[in-house]
């Protein structure tokens, strides 16, 4: 793997953290007024000691962190990358083992400050905007995938500290910010993959109140712990009758030290990353939040963050992938020259760059309405202020709104162009990308699982299309969201065409009157939009970035632009041909 930072080599990467995010709203939404610097002067509260106090200090508090965390991901962890890789986890009776190099590197980012990057300050956390997260989580999945998702787990304290109670939240917290606890999710069984409404795993009250649960979970992140660190499993569980369907499921806090892990999964890709089957027999279990919500409320928003972070690790691998294929192609000499020159393979790295910088895009924008909604509702809680009342403030509405479409979608089309682009660099190593002495070969395994878990390509679709449909009607979110940002710069002819072939795409779509076909040409919508939306936020950003960067930008975005034109007239055609032969028959 190239040895360099992580951060500071990836000039589109830095183009966003420079130039092209608005930082004032992100500061204004995340940091509320410098509320936690006040409470600092006033309480000299330890937890708050780097809590920034303008914009300027929050802004290299951000950059800081990036730094470090690049320099951290690009010289220590992608250095180790391989040998973590091919000595892989071993199992042995309910316990995994690690690989000794993979347990110095996390030392080392302990060491650092730098493990509880997606916790708040209050609790030990490092306290960082959504869009700073993804941008770590990009930096260090770029190094590897895998350990990418063990910091992951240990930041997975999003649904104690969103729908915990104090006790919980101070009990359990702190500790994962600390390092001596990691987090899992426990929603899939042996027979019961996406279809969470229908499982299995039963919680029942004992004699002393106490919940007990007794099942089967598959596919379970890190519910053996890392090394000698326990994990707390979030764990959804029925509390309800069989029949009772979403609300008769219920959330609870289970110990790894209750349950039996089962075995581990002999993977394709992501060697270090522990994927167990856990056996729950009469497991102590402590409820989070109400009982019946816990799959349409809990289980839903840490999905939702889920999927964000899973899009960060593919735009991670990505990005590894980009700029192993490109150091290969400038390297590799044939026929008297290097074979970046060779116009086919210059195409196809072309592409790669542009598709990862569009990825970027998509994902910073997601993360940007994450922030422009969530922190309302952290703070609102911290101050004692209802649910209720925060969820009748319009902007906190809207950007919601735009975060449940903007998630999937991103989640979508970042994991599927993620594995595109992993291809393409293997393709140009050649015969030399299919054997591991390249790590190419190492970023293909990893990225494949990417567009599987934390819900396949298909039923982010599902999940994106309903948002789509209404988003796009004459009052719907997301085209005031579209009219908006393209009324903030001067938007070329070509996306306002653009813009209408997509008004024509899901026009043709919503005339369709039976389910099956609609179901069938959901993805050519979902397709569509992603393209569309690309487009939009790599035309905002030609304006945004520094006048020296402006000119290759925009040669960027004009062949995004041509490639986005040819994807939505050929979805079109379809909708319109599928149209045609259910008519004809």
């Amino acid at each position: 793997m190239i040895s360099n930072n992580y951060f500071s080599d990836n000039q589109d990467l830095k183009d966003h953290f420079d130039s092209i995010t608005n930082w004032k709203e992100i500061v204004d939404a995340y940091e509320d007024n410098f509320e936690d610097f006040t409470a600092y002067q006033k309480t000299g509260k330890e937890e708050l000691a780097y809590a920034p106090g303008n914009y300027e200090d929050a802004i290299e508090y951000y950059r800081q962190t990036l730094e470090a965390a690049g320099d951290i991901s690009g010289t220590e962890i992608s250095q180790v990358a391989k040998v973590m890789d091919e000595v892989g986890l071993k199992y042995s009776d309910g316990k995994v083992t690690f690989p000794k190099e993979m347990i110095q590197v996390i030392d080392k980012i302990k060491s650092a400050g730098l493990l509880p990057y997606g916790i708040h300050r209050h609790y030990g956390g490092l306290g960082l905007p959504s869009v700073v997260q993804s941008m770590l989580s990009e930096a260090v999945s770029r190094a590897d995938g895998a350990l990418a998702i063990t910091l992951g787990c240990m930041n997975l304290a999003e649904t104690v500290e969103r729908f915990g109670t104090e006790e919980m939240i101070h009990e359990y917290v702190p500790k994962m910010a600390a390092g001596e606890l990691c987090g899992a999710m426990a929603l899939t069984e042996p027979n019961y993959g996406s279809d969470l409404p229908n499982l299995q795993t039963k919680a029942i009250k004992d004699a002393n109140g106490v919940w007990r649960i007794t099942g089967t979970k598959r596919f379970i992140t890190h519910a053996c712990g890392f090394d000698s660190m326990p994990s707390i499993i979030l764990t959804l569980a029925r509390t309800g009758s069989t029949t009772s369907g979403a609300r008769g499921l219920s959330f609870f806090i289970v110990h790894s030290k209750d349950v039996h892990v089962a075995s581990i999964e002999k993977k394709m890709g992501l060697h270090c990353s522990p994927t167990c089957e856990v056996v729950f027999e009469n497991s102590p279990g402590i409820l989070i939040g109400e009982e019946g919500k816990g799959l349409v409320k809990y289980s839903m928003a840490m999905m939702n963050q889920a999927r964000l972070n899973i899009a960060a690790q593919a735009m991670g691998i990505a990005s590894a992938a980009y700029f192993e294929g490109k150091k290969y192609a400038e390297e590799r000499i044939q026929f008297g020259k290097p074979i970046a020159e060779i116009p086919a393979v210059k195409k196809m790295l072309d592409r790669m760059e542009r598709e990862v910088a569009g990825m970027r895009c998509i994902l910073y924008e997601a993360s940007r309405s994450v922030d422009l909604y969530r922190w309302k509702e952290e703070r609102g809680k911290m101050k004692g202020i209802s649910e209720k009342e925060i969820r009748k403030d319009e902007d906190f509405k809207k950007w919601e709104k735009l975060a449940s479409l903007f998630t999937p979608l991103s989640k979508y089309y970042i994991t599927e162009l993620a594995n595109t682009v992993a291809y393409d660099a293997l393709q140009i190593h050649g015969g030399s990308g299919y054997t591991e002495d390249y790590d190419v070969a190492r970023i293909y395994r990893d990225v494949r699982i990417t567009n599987i878990y934390e819900g396949t390509t298909q039923l982010q679709t599902v999940a994106c299309i309903g948002g789509i449909v209404s988003g796009m009607s004459e009052t719907g979110a997301f085209r005031a969201y579209v009219n908006e940002e393209m009324n903030g710069f001067s938007a070329s002819s070509d996306l306002k065409e653009l813009w209408k072939k997509l008004e024509s795409v899901v026009s043709e779509f919503t005339e369709i009157e039976t389910s099956k076909l609609r179901d069938e040409l959901a993805f050519e919508v979902v397709e569509s939009t992603a393209r569309f939306h690309v487009s939009l936020l790599l035309e905002r950003s030609i304006g945004r970035v520094k006048v020296e960067r402006r000119e290759a930008r925009r040669a960027l975005t004009e062949a995004y632009l041509l490639d986005s034109f040819a994807i939505l007239a050929s979805n079109l055609t379809k909708i319109q041909g599928k149209k045609r032969t259910l008519v004809g028959v």
